[in-house]
């Protein structure tokens, strides 16, 4: 049995794909194990486990029955999940992120409160998934 790992559900697909492509082998070592920009799957592997998947929300909501459905909740709904990774460096984590196309929710902040030594930064992918990138 495979662990359990997340799997976003997306409508840019090629725009989340591309921008995953380039961050995760960087992040956590994970390497492409299946897909392509197109779709509608693709999945990043560390050691042979799952750390994260693609699929296109159109065809998953077929797959459902679901596709009568809104696509996702009002924009301006706070999020009900977030991605995280825990990285060497975060500063150099972030700077890599938005250069391969993140948006910044929150900048590189020091967060004793969270635990000893806790640094995070927080952003959105190009579907607008919430990262936060940590490291401690």
């Amino acid at each position: 049995m495979d662990a359990p790992y997340p799997r976003l559900l997306v409508t840019r697909f090629a725009e989340c794909f591309t921008f995953y492509r380039a961050v995760l082998p960087a992040l956590t070592g994970a390497e492409l194990a299946k897909g392509a920009p197109e779709g509608p799957y693709a999945n990043w592997d560390v050691a042979d486990r799952a750390v994260l998947a693609l699929y296109d929300r159109a065809a998953m909501a077929a797959d459902l029955g679901t596709a009568h459905l809104p696509a996702r909740p009002a924009a301006d709904a706070q999020d009900a999940a977030m991605l995280v990774l825990r990285v060497g460096d975060v500063d150099a984590a972030l700077d890599l992120c938005l250069r391969s196309g993140a948006s910044l929710v929150a900048p590189a902040t020091d967060r004793p409160q969270w635990g000893p030594g806790l640094r995070s930064a927080h952003l959105r992918d190009p579907e607008g998934q919430l990262i936060e990138l940590q490291s401690y």
